[in-house]
């Protein structure tokens, strides 16, 4: 792992990893379990620099570090202190993400509702003040994202906005646009929204998303603005679980004049749907996330699902892809394939982009994976995960990649 170390020029990109890893129903849980899990995890890769983290704040956390006056550097130097450094916020999980059943409520407030609208602008605010001083972790400091959720779960977003959802989302949009573009007068700070495509939302495809800024978010005379703070996050799990080809999502976003705003490396579960790997399978199917599915038939057509038991509720043949981020390292589990190659695929999609493209490592599931692949410790599996991707990118960027 290459630590990020202060006075050293970046080739490579920012690689960190996300926070919704541990649990944060309070702003002193959530601080907690960081100091305590990214403490563990820099001291195993990055003993003498540097660890890069995406931090997960919910709405409730959000609220109360933003009541407090300078509590957002206060925890910024303390995370300094320990060598952690925040370079991106999660703002998708807006409630208690590891509460005991989150399934569809993970899509809640949508975009339609003013409290998205809210606690992105507060995640914002938060975020000038959490980012290190230019110059003081290299690559960190003066442009940063938040990862949000694309619109909303598609059937409840669509009734509860009773046609008019995807107009009132854009109009949130182009709020919190303003607001960004106020702090970035003031800071000199560039910060953007990045939507997140994820199968079963308004957004689920890279084709839905440049529609989306085509048809509803790019109004005469603003584009450029919109273009500069509205971005997207491409989570590769997601691509590859609606088996959409990852060049082919990052090349539409780029003839589009759409920014990547940031990586999301991960990884899903693959399944060639033989009996033995079936019967693995059911192992995944817990009750805390939800896990679509989509399984291509021999003629090329891919079924969706929005939750894995309904998958197996009418088990149809062809091979599986399930939203479950499982290590990124991990090639096969047990009998169950990964789709760990369209990892590469999507960095490799990005070309002269890499470098300045921001890379956050999500496997949110580790404590819900079948204990046979955990690894000894939590920290040991996320250290393993960021050495991979360094590894990748470095392979990636070599002359004879």
């Amino acid at each position: 792992m290459h630590a990020v170390k202060a006075g050293t020029t970046m080739s490579t990109p920012i690689i960190g990893y996300c926070t919704n890893v541990h649990a944060g129903r309070t702003l002193e849980e959530t601080v907690a379990n960081v100091e305590r899990h990214s403490s563990a995890v820099r001291e195993r890769i990055a003993p003498d620099g540097f660890l890069p983290i995406g931090l997960w704040l919910s709405a409730a956390s959000a609220h109360a570090l933003h009541s407090k006056p300078d509590a957002a550097r206060r925890l910024r130097d303390a995370l300094l202190e320990r060598g952690i450094a925040v370079f991106t916020l999660n703002g998708f999980p807006y409630g208690d993400f590891h509460a005991a059943t989150v399934k569809h409520a993970v899509y809640t407030p949508h975009w339609a509702d003013v409290r998205r609208g809210l606690y992105t602008m507060q995640l914002a605010d938060i975020l000038v003040d959490l980012l290190p001083e230019p110059g003081t972790v290299p690559g960190i400091g003066r442009e940063a994202s938040i990862s949000t959720l694309p619109l909303g779960w598609r059937m409840t977003f669509s009734l509860e906005g009773c046609g008019a959802a995807v107009g009132m989302a854009a109009a949130q949009l182009e709020q919190v646009t303003r607001h960004l573009m106020r702090i970035e007068e003031r800071t000199g700070i560039c910060l953007h929204v990045d939507l997140e495509p994820e199968p079963g939302c308004m957004l689920d495809r890279a084709q839905h998303v440049v529609d989306f800024f085509a048809q509803a978010l790019r109004p005469d005379g603003t584009s450029a603005d919109i273009l500069r703070h509205v971005r997207v996050c491409h989570d590769i799990c997601h691509s590859a679980v609606m088996f959409e080809p990852q060049a082919e999502a990052i090349a539409a976003y780029r003839t589009a004049g759409i920014r990547v705003g940031k990586v999301q490396v991960s990884s899903a579960v693959a399944c060639d749907g033989s009996e033995r790997a079936f019967r693995a399978l059911r192992h995944f199917d817990e009750p805390r996330w939800l896990h679509q599915t989509s399984v291509l038939d021999g003629r090329g057509e891919a079924h969706f699902y929005d939750d894995l038991e309904r998958a197996f509720d009418h088990a149809p043949d062809g091979v599986w892809r399930v939203h479950f981020h499982v290590p990124v390292f991990a090639e096969f589990l047990g009998p169950l394939q990964t789709t760990r190659g369209e990892i590469a695929l999507a960095l490799a999609a990005l070309g002269e982009d890499l470098p300045a493209t921001p890379l956050e490592v999500e496997t949110y599931a580790w404590n819900a994976l079948p204990t046979e692949h955990r690894l000894a410790t939590l920290a040991d599996g996320i250290a393993e995960e960021l050495e991979w991707t360094s590894a990748l990118v470095r392979r990636l960027s070599s002359p004879q990649a």
